[in-house]
């Protein structure tokens, strides 16, 4: 089946401005259907959950059909999908809690790879316990990371292997099935970063072998919040600082304070837009079998306009793609010879062409391969990118470098 990608650019009110967006990595645009849903939820009565009021009936049935989106999403148990403020706040959450039972001895790995989302919280933790934190490396002039970079500093020590699904800075997607599997029979939980893959590609985190996977809805069309799957055992033997009369059910024990149910309409409405980008055989279809068939499709349009992106740039003198990795999202960044990265941005806005610059968190990456904190320009495609905005991407980074010689 191919990809309409007018049919998804019709329900984003925020390309009428006719702005090229290649800021997705970042932050995806909305669908009106998402606003609408965040806008329908506050309309209506809602209060602290529960089933006596029908406010409270409002609240509840928004949160459990976002848990049941978001299982579907990624094929988790519905009874461990966690929202909070974010994934970084998740993140810290989940390392804090885990690192109770930490102390001399114990070991956890991260990468130089990674948003430090998914390093930070893990060093601080392992520091203030006692534990040691060794760092898988990758290749500096690829960006590619062997599942041996991760597996050969794994032993009978490690309680945590925390590793990206897709890096936000070079795009590079590490075999984690390899390092799931790897990982099965040994008592290391395998912690998934899947903010930047799950916009890209279709997610099964029972078949990656993930403990816990975590992602942010508002890069793949939702609202500002963040998203853990785990199993509901697995959160049972956790034990997260909270408040005394909260309870201590699974997943709510995790959740601290009352959930933004608007933005759980949200979840919910963006996850589905999601399962209908390709759309076709919806009654006879689960949400989740048509969440695979949409994102495969999906995954194979962005892959060949990424193509025709990366060729763009490369056909450049003076313009120096930083990734290579074979398996990548649709993700470059990029260098332009004789032009600040900051001033490639801004030139580039000036067009109507939003790719901005930086290392975008991703710090250890930045530095790992030569650039440092000022980083380059980053291009992501987006469910909504077409052809056009690729080639007025490559036509302004043109007129850019042309006016630098």
């Amino acid at each position: 089946m191919s990809y309409d990608v007018d049919r998804i650019r019709a329900r984003i009110p925020a390309l009428d401005d006719g702005t090229a967006y290649f800021d997705g990595p970042g932050g995806t645009q909305t669908p009106d259907i998402v606003a609408d849903a965040m806008a329908d939820a506050l309309k209506a009565g809602l209060a602290n959950r529960g089933r006596v009021t029908q406010a409270e009936r409002n609240a509840d049935d928004i949160t459990v059909a976002a848990r049941l989106a978001g299982a579907d999403l990624v094929n988790a148990d519905a009874e461990g999908i966690v929202f909070g403020r974010s994934m970084t706040e998740l993140t810290f959450q989940v390392a804090r809690t885990l690192a109770q039972e930490w102390g001399p001895g114990d070991e956890v790995i991260v990468t130089h790879l990674d948003h430090d989302a998914n390093i930070r919280p893990w060093v601080t933790y392992a520091e203030r316990s006692g534990a040691t934190v060794r760092w898988a490396k990758f290749d500096p002039q690829t960006g590619a990371i062997e599942p041996d970079d991760v597996l050969s500093l794994v032993s009978d020590a490690t309680r945590v292997v925390a590793v990206t699904g897709a890096s936000n800075l070079l795009g590079t997607r590490p075999d984690l099935a390899t390092i799931g599997a790897a990982l099965a029979d040994m008592d290391a939980l395998l912690y998934v970063d899947g903010v930047h893959l799950t916009a890209h590609a279709p997610v099964d985190m029972r078949a990656i072998g993930a403990d816990f996977y975590v992602c942010s809805p508002y890069k793949f069309l939702g609202p500002h919040l963040g998203m853990l799957a785990a199993s509901p055992a697995l959160l049972e033997t956790m034990h997260p600082d909270k408040l005394r009369p909260s309870t201590q059910d699974v997943p709510e024990r995790f959740e601290l304070g009352t959930l933004p149910y608007e933005l759980l309409a949200g979840v919910t409405a963006a996850i589905d837009v999601l399962a209908d980008l390709v759309p076709g055989g919806e009654q006879s279809m689960s949400r989740r079998g048509r969440l695979v068939r949409s994102m495969t499709i999906l995954e194979e349009y962005e892959d060949r306009l990424r193509d025709r992106m990366r060729a763009g740039l490369e056909s450049i003198d003076g313009v120096h793609l930083h990734g290579h990795a074979p398996l990548r999202t649709p993700t470059e960044l990029f260098s332009v010879d004789g032009v600040a990265a900051a001033d490639v941005y801004r030139e580039l806005a000036d067009r109507g062409v939003n790719a901005p610059a930086g290392s975008f968190y991703a710090i250890e990456a930045a530095e790992w391969i030569g650039l440092g904190a000022q980083g380059a320009v980053r291009a992501g495609l987006a469910p909504y990118t077409n052809a056009d905005d690729v080639d007025r991407l490559i036509a302004g980074v043109e007129e850019i470098r042309a006016a630098s010689r």
